[in-house]
Order: C-alpha cells, then sequence, then structure tokens
C-alpha cells in the first residue's frame, strides 16, 4: 500500500518520535477494543500489528493540491517506512460543499501518487467520517449526560460577540445553565429537524475565560439540511470537523495524527474530548496523538480551495485540471511525474517552520526526473518557410527527400533514432533569422551559414516579403563540403545549428505554452487580492510544426523539444488526428532570473 520501496529518509522530527516509540514500545500490542469503528473492518479483540498508524483524512469539497501532495507522501510515507498503515479518510462532515466527483477525485490522486490504502493481503483501510455519523451522535448525547455539552441557540452574531478576543475572556451564553434535561430535548429537536438550520448548535461546556480561545465551548454539532453524497437524507445535524476529527482517530487506532500547524491551537480539544469519552467508556482505545508540522506554501501559487474553487467557477482557468491550478490533477495533466512530486515532497522536509518554498524546485525535481527518459523532438513554434534553392541542382531533383535520424535521446545504452527526411521546403523558427542581424547574432542572415541539426549546412542567400514587408520565406542554398564536394560533410565549419521540420513530413500540433497563473510570487498571503495578481499570459496557444516521431505520441507522452522544453501530449484532449501539447517547464528556470 505505499509508493516503491525508498531509500533512507533524512530524519525530522516526526521521525524521531516515531523510532521513540517504536523503541519503547509504546504502540506495541495495541488491541482492537471492539469499538464501533472497529466492526466495519476488524474484528473485536484482534491484536494491532501495524507499528504504527497514520491517517491522510482530505475533506471532498475541492479537488487536492500540491500542498495535500506533502501531507500524502508524509503520512503514507512514514507508514511505509516504519511497517505501518496509512488510512484514506474522507472528513465528510459538510455536506452543503461536498460531492461524490471530488471523492473519487482523491482517490485518483492519491493512487497516481503512488500510494494505496489496500495492503498486500488485500486488507481496505478506506474510511468515512460519515460511517461514524451514529456514535458521534451517541458520544454527544453522552457529553450532555455528563453536564459537557449544551444547546445554544443565540444567533451567530452574538455568539461571535460573546465569545471575545485574545486580550478580552468570553461571556457565557445564556443558556449554558440549561438543565441535562433541556439540553437533551433540545438536542433531540435538533437531530427530528424541528428546529431551523442556524437556530442552534451544540456546544462543549469548558471555559469561556480560556486563553485559547478553541477552548470557549466551541461548538460540536450544527443543524445543516443537506443531502450527503453518502448518508443521504438520514441526517440534518452534522458534527464540527473539530469534533470529528479525534473520535475518528480513535476509532481507527491512530497512533500519529499528523495535520499542520493551524490545528496547533485545537490540540487541547482533540485531547479534552478524548479523555472524557475515555472516561465514560466510549473509547476504549489508546490514546491517539495529534502532531503538527508547517504546511506547503509554494511560490506563485494559491492552495486555498475557496479561493481555486472560484477560479473554476468563474472559468478563469478550465477546470479542476487546467494545467496552471497547483492541483494534483491539474499538475498531472500539466506533465508532472509523481516521482518528480515525491522527489520534491522529499526535498522540502518536514519542519515546525513557516518558510516559502520557491516554485522552480518543483521544476528542478520535474527536469531531474525527466532528463533521462523524455524523448528528445525538433519542434518549429513560430514558423517561416525555408527554401533551399540549390536543392534540385545538388540533388537532382527538387522531390528529392534525404532521409536524417537523430538520436532520442543524449546518451544511453541502445538509444532509439528518431527518423526524419529533409527536403526543399522546411520551416524554421522565425527568430532564427534576421536580415539585418544584431551584434553576435550566430543564426541565419545573408551571406552567413548554419547547420540543419541533424541535417546539411546551408548557407543564407536572402528573403521574401509580402506587400507589408513582413518575410514570408527565408531563401539559402546547400552547402557542398569543401574536400569531398558532398553536401553537409563535417568538415564545413559553423558557429551554431538550428532546428527545423520538414515541410512534407511534418505534423502540425497544438502546441499550449502555460506559465504560472500569478505574477506575484506570494499570491495568497498579506490579504492581497489574489485576481488582481493574475497573469494574463499565462496561457498562450499557437500552432506549430513538429517532427514526426511525434505521431505516434500518446495521452501523457512526455517530450523535450529542443530548445524549448519538456511538453506532454495532453491527457485530455490530444488525439492522432489533432495533437496537443502542453508546455511543462523550460530547460532552465527562467523566473529566477
Amino acid at each position: 500500500m505505499s509508493a516503491p520501496t525508498a531509500p533512507t529518509k533524512p530524519t525530522n522530527f516526526l521521525r524521531q518520535i516515531i523510532e521513540n516509540h517504536l523503541a519503547e514500545g509504546t504502540h506495541a500490542g495495541r488491541h482492537w477494543g471492539g469499538s464501533p469503528g472497529d466492526a466495519a473492518h476488524h474484528a473485536a479483540g484482534q491484536v494491532d500489528t501495524a507499528k504504527i498508524r497514520t491517517r491522510f483524512p482530505p475533506e471532498p469539497n475541492g479537488y487536492l493540491h500540491v500542498g495535500h501532495a506533502k501531507s500524502i507522501c508524509l503520512n503514507f510515507g512514514l507508514a511505509r517506512d516504519y511497517d505501518g498503515i496509512c488510512h484514506l479518510r474522507f472528513d465528510d462532515t459538510n455536506p452543503e460543499k461536498e460531492e461524490q466527483e471530488y471523492v473519487d477525485s482523491i482517490k485518483e490522486a492519491v493512487r497516481w501518487l503512488g500510494f494505496d490504502w489496500q495492503d498486500a493481503q488485500g486488507n481496505n483501510y478506506l474510511y468515512y467520517a460519515s460511517d461514524y455519523f451514529d456514535f458521534m451522535h451517541r458520544a454527544a448525547v453522552y457529553l450532555i449526560e455528563q453536564g459537557l455539552a449544551y444547546v445554544d441557540e443565540q444567533s451567530a452574531e452574538d455568539m461571535r460577540a460573546n465569545r471575545g478576543d485574545f486580550t478580552t475572556p468570553g461571556k457565557d451564553s445564556p443558556f449554558r445553565s440549561r438543565s441535562v434535561a433541556d439540553n437533551l430535548e433540545r438536542f433531540a429537536d435538533m437531530k427530528d429537524g424541528k428546529l431551523a438550520d442556524g437556530a442552534a448548535v451544540l456546544r462543549a461546556k469548558i471555559d469561556m475565560a480560556a486563553p485559547n480561545i478553541n477552548m470557549r465551548d466551541p461548538a460540536i454539532y450544527r443543524i445543516r439540511r443537506a443531502t450527503h453524497h453518502n448518508t443521504g437524507d438520514q441526517w440534518c445535524i452534522y458534527p464540527m470537523y473539530t469534533f470529528a476529527h479525534p473520535i475518528e482517530d480513535a476509532l481507527e487506532h491512530i497512533t500519529h495524527s499528523i495535520c499542520t500547524l493551524e490545528f496547533e491551537d485545537q490540540r487541547p480539544f482533540y485531547d479534552w474530548l478524548l479523555d472524557h469519552l475515555r472516561e465514560g467508556g466510549l473509547i476504549v482505545t489508546p490514546q491517539s496523538r495529534q502532531y503538527e508540522f508547517s504546511r506547503l506554501n509554494l511560490t506563485y501559487v494559491v492552495t486555498s480551495k475557496r479561493k481555486l474553487k472560484h477560479l473554476v467557477d468563474n472559468g478563469i482557468v478550465s477546470g479542476w485540471d487546467d494545467p496552471r491550478m497547483p492541483t494534483i490533477m491539474g499538475l498531472r495533466r500539466r506533465g508532472f511525474t509523481p516521482a518528480s512530486i515525491r522527489d520534491f515532497c522529499e526535498r522540502i522536509g518536514v519542519t515546525k517552520d513557516y518558510a516559502w518554498i520557491d516554485y522552480s524546485l518543483l521544476e528542478l525535481c520535474l527536469r531531474e526526473d525527466l532528463e533521462h527518459q523524455a524523448h528528445r523532438a525538433m519542434v518549429v513554434l513560430d514558423p517561416v518557410a525555408l527554401e533551399l534553392t540549390n536543392w534540385a541542382e545538388v540533388f537532382g531533383s527538387d522531390a528529392h527527400i534525404e532521409a536524417c535520424e537523430l538520436p532520442a535521446l543524449p546518451k544511453g545504452e541502445n538509444i532509439p533514432l528518431r527518423q526524419f527526411g529533409l527536403g526543399r521546403q522546411v520551416w524554421i523558427e522565425r527568430e532564427d533569422f534576421e536580415e539585418t542581424p544584431p551584434k553576435g547574432y550566430k543564426r541565419l542572415f545573408p551571406g552567413n551559414k548554419v547547420r540543419l541539426k541533424g541535417g546539411y549546412v546551408i548557407e543564407c542567400t536572402g528573403c521574401e516579403k509580402d506587400a507589408d514587408g513582413h518575410i514570408t520565406k527565408v531563401l539559402a542554398t546547400v552547402v557542398p563540403d569543401t574536400k569531398s564536394g558532398t553536401p553537409g560533410a563535417d568538415s564545413v565549419k559553423v558557429k551554431a545549428a538550428i532546428t527545423w521540420v520538414s515541410q512534407h513530413d511534418a505534423v502540425e500540433a497544438e502546441v499550449r505554452l502555460y506559465d504560472r497563473l500569478f505574477t506575484d510570487a506570494q499570491p495568497d498571503a498579506g490579504g492581497k487580492d489574489f485576481l488582481a495578481l493574475l497573469n494574463p499570459g499565462s496561457l498562450k496557444t499557437v500552432t506549430a510544426y513538429v517532427e514526426p516521431s511525434l505521431a505516434s505520441a500518446q495521452p501523457d507522452d512526455k517530450y523535450q523539444f529542443e530548445r524549448f522544453g519538456y511538453f506532454v501530449a495532453d491527457r485530455t484532449d490530444h488525439r492522432a488526428d489533432k495533437p496537443v501539447f502542453n508546455k511543462i517547464t523550460g530547460l532552465r528556470d527562467s523566473w529566477g532570473k
């Protein structure tokens, strides 16, 4: 249930915690205690043979993004490295925002990254918070019975005002002193649909003067009349995430509940809840513990699912898998590989420090992964015609085609060859010709010689223009070898070689030149308007010509377009009769400059 075996990993504070626990036998010999979460997956009383248990608990209210990739690699990776098990758990406690589409996309993303929630024996560790709604309701009733929870019918505005702030303690709700019997009755009214949405919430009764605002009687249940993707219309009350999360961890016997630092202030409530449920015998497993690490802050990226959904819903991008999106499915369609993302997550490490990671590191990991596996190809993105005017004189016929070949990779054993032809008419990049060249220009200009890569040396003789003065064709001649008289031999020395595609076998393709979606390195920080920072040049589409070896490209096939960077055949739109290639990244970091 894991990615390919990884080499020894550098240590971090979470690994140190786990290794200390393993050395001390902290979690050895744990038993399934027969609690409700076990029944669907395990027999009561069974010894837990996993050394550790982690979980990846996404809320299915959007597609996963690159920040989630860090958590996936961390939780599944730790389970892999320490003979443990990682659960995939959907925290589906908010039916208004959750959809089956998101559930399916999350499963696909986890598997694409190289992880699985099934072990080699076929045991399935897929869970839903909604699996435990009956137990969570029973736990809430127990808290009411113990005087540890009450139904609050203040308005949302009053509740917010009475909560206080970091310098002012909160004020008790006028409903806080209700009797247990009244609270049980009102909570039953909530469950039975007798109260309107927002009319009441169930709150834990802790301390309205607590320095930690999260302990000031947090809400644990609210009324929401919405159809749930998993339970339908069975419930009209739903637990809050902060209430559901520790219960799920306990019922699933999670040993190390790893989450990002924004949940650090929630840890006291996590422990408070489980301590009280254990006192009442509702939870009988060993205590789960929460540990926090810093979330991924990646430059030029927005990771708020609310903001990403805004981009999708308003047509600013084509969908959750738009190649400009930082979603895992967007990165996949852009052409990133699972190995490159796993490598990136390994390199950035796991700390408690708040830091920004430069997007160029993610691209570097991708380049290093593709360098020795992406086949090379020549492409002309901004074409202008080149005519070799002495072709018939050299080869006896204007229709003659010279066979050419180049290796698909720069080095290695048994490298396949790309084969293509050179004819009288070819396409070259418009920037490879200058009628009046600037100083230091080494490509085509009247009187200068260059080599057509994989082909012959040619000498530019001029150009043709239309009525508006635009260059429509570059003219050149094939240069014979100075010793043998045959064309293009190495004895003719030139200072530049240019890429080209012969017109007779070129494949016309749509090429989408993607760039970063935002112009600001931190578009999601400091209260900025992220919409004002959108990059107007994040997508440019051109009609290009590619060499014939790409005629057989399949969706997701990746190439290095010589001189331009790495490209991928679009997994959604690419067809044999209409090739579409996406730019993944350039050959080097251009933004760093």
